[in-house]
């Protein structure tokens, strides 16, 4: 949209900028009726979608460097631009303990005002809806729920009655299609829109390697307050978390350990992600070369590029070339199906079974 100037010369380009990548094939793009069909099911779940030039997205999500251009809500859209939010996320097979933790502080935040973003997975996230819910009052604070699949489709099954209320009280919110099925590959997504919804994210139990760190880190590159609910050294469910403590996070133990930080003004504000800095956006090339030559920005990522997930301000860093000339060729490559773009700002190479 920056490069070309409307919708509909970005999408006029698209198909030869996939070409440049290497794809093979011709790129499908959706026709005008498939879209307008995919809105029109949407709405008659009572749903919406919001473009990123929307005046109702999310405010706090647009701010992200790799906000997603397109979402779809149920429910009150409103919930999205709260002006206190907070994430709420944990391990799935959660000791009773934490999910008594997890739904009393939920309640508290809700009845601070403070909107409760999670998951909707089994354990904690379901404590957090479950607890944000306890409460009908309009000064009263929400709860949204942040899915991998589309809203048409109920994951995990048992939360068929809390997604339902979610959407009543709160709003229901993804990046996937109608239709689409929850699988592995999805999940990193959901975590960025819980990361990119709110102000913090508090981690309760959750295992190295789990997919709440994932939350928690992607919440630290974007500048929001990471905090974690100290717990047993004794249960490997809160190894991750205590990690969490030990390298940045805040301890948690009730509201007044998170409230302090829910402020705007604490956000970083980083135009790229973190990493960035006003000298790297600018054009940094080879001396005498005016403006970046496309081939060997190509050439060069082609080089750095790996099949375990690299930073794009890593790939900025150590090529030299301006974030406008990498995203730029980043943007072939995926339309060509090469390189997948991950939550967070990463880039991963397709190993040819994965290419389309």
């Amino acid at each position: 949209m920056a490069e070309h100037g409307c919708p509909q010369r970005a999408l006029d380009a698209v198909p030869e900028r996939a070409r440049r990548g290497g794809r093979k094939g011709p790129l499908k793009i959706a026709d005008e009726a498939e879209i307008l069909r995919e809105i029109e099911a949407t709405q008659a779940l009572g749903g919406r979608i919001l473009t990123l030039h929307d005046p109702d997205y999310p405010a706090l999500l647009a701010e992200v460097p790799d906000s997603p251009p397109i979402i779809s809500v149920l429910g009150d859209v409103a919930c999205l631009n709260a002006e206190r939010s907070i994430g709420m996320v944990g391990a799935r097979n959660a000791s009773a303990a934490g999910m008594r933790l997890a739904e009393s502080l939920a309640t508290e935040l809700s009845h601070a005002g403070i909107t409760v973003v999670s998951g909707l997975a089994r354990g904690i996230d379901g404590a957090a809806h479950k607890g944000a819910l306890h409460g009908d009052f309009p000064q009263w604070g929400s709860t949204v729920a942040a899915i991998a699949g589309g809203l048409d489709v109920v994951y995990p099954p048992e939360h068929a009655s809390l997604q339902e209320l979610i959407a009543q009280k709160g709003a229901i919110v993804t990046e996937a299609p109608l239709g689409t099925q929850p699988q592995a590959r999805h999940f990193p997504r959901r975590n960025r829109l819980i990361a990119g919804l709110t102000l913090g994210t508090v981690v309760v139990e959750a295992a190295l390697r789990s997919g709440s760190l994932i939350t928690a880190e992607l919440a630290d590159r974007y500048s929001r307050a990471v905090f974690a609910v100290p717990g047993s050294p004794l249960d490997p469910r809160c190894r991750g978390s205590n990690d969490l403590l030990r390298k940045h996070a805040h301890l948690v133990e009730d509201l007044s350990d998170i409230v302090p930080y829910l402020r705007r003004e604490t956000m970083g504000g980083h135009l790229f992600g973190k990493g960035f800095s006003e000298e790297q956006a600018a054009w940094r090339g080879p001396p005498g070369l005016a403006a970046p030559d496309v081939e060997i920005v190509r050439t060069r990522m082609k080089e750095l590029l790996s099949f375990t997930p690299v930073p794009v301000d890593d790939l900025v860093r150590r090529c030299q070339f301006s974030v406008s000339a990498v995203l730029a060729v980043l943007t072939e490559l995926e339309l060509a199906g090469r390189v997948e773009m991950l939550p967070g700002g990463a880039v991963v190479q397709l190993l040819p079974a994965e290419m389309e």
